[in-house]
């Protein structure tokens, strides 16, 4: 007799592996503040994130900070903050960042206007 899937040992051990991939990776929420506006912080972002496998947004906000939501495995997402805050030292003045876990609702990597 044929078992659909996810009944017996086999097919819960295969539903298992989707959630505990989710869990590795994590969640980053970032305010940049300074000069961030007006130099192309955003698109070598969304650069950065693409060569990365990062994917999230950025965005500028009215009172002339950036604000990125990015996710990725950890190491990836440490890699990605060292480089953007590398390429922009002249011009972060702050970084805020909270971490998070991942909530697997982002496809791409994109700019939000």
């Amino acid at each position: 007799m044929a078992r659909a899937l996810g009944s017996g040992p086999r097919g819960r051990q295969f539903k298992s592996v989707r959630p505990d991939l989710i869990q590795m990776k994590k969640q980053v929420h970032v305010y940049y503040t300074g000069r961030v506006q007006g130099v192309g912080f955003r698109f070598t972002t969304e650069d950065i994130a693409r060569d990365l496998g990062v994917i999230g947004w950025a965005k500028n906000l009215r009172d002339g900070r950036v604000e990125v939501m990015a996710e990725a495995e950890e190491r990836v997402l440490t890699d990605f903050l060292t480089k953007v805050s590398v390429h922009f030292s002249r011009y972060i003045q702050d970084v805020d960042a909270e971490w998070a876990q991942a909530t697997g609702g982002f496809k791409d990597f994109a700019i939000k206007f």
